[in-house]
């Protein structure tokens, strides 16, 4: 199966897309999905410590399973003022 996720802010810069395609023999963890974004962006390691994951609009834990249904999309952290 395949596993979109959606990306944004620095994530979307970082992979100079708008999503990023993952392959799975099944579901996966939102744990799974940080690990396979750091191997294939190695820049964005070191931001997905601080970012959140939402699936199907709602924000997951890491032990959350995700399938090639579900509408994945990282939310990397903001500042503001």
């Amino acid at each position: 199966m395949i596993i979109e996720v959606k990306l944004f802010a620095v994530a979307k810069e970082i992979a100079q897309a708008e999503t990023f395609q993952m392959e799975s023999d099944g579901p996966i963890s939102i744990a799974e999905v940080r690990e396979k974004m750091a191997s294939a962006f190695p820049e964005l390691a070191r931001v997905l410590g601080h970012t959140r994951f939402a699936v199907n609009a709602a924000y997951a834990t890491d032990q959350q399973l995700v399938s090639d249904s579900d509408e994945v999309a990282i939310i990397p952290p903001v500042s503001g003022g």
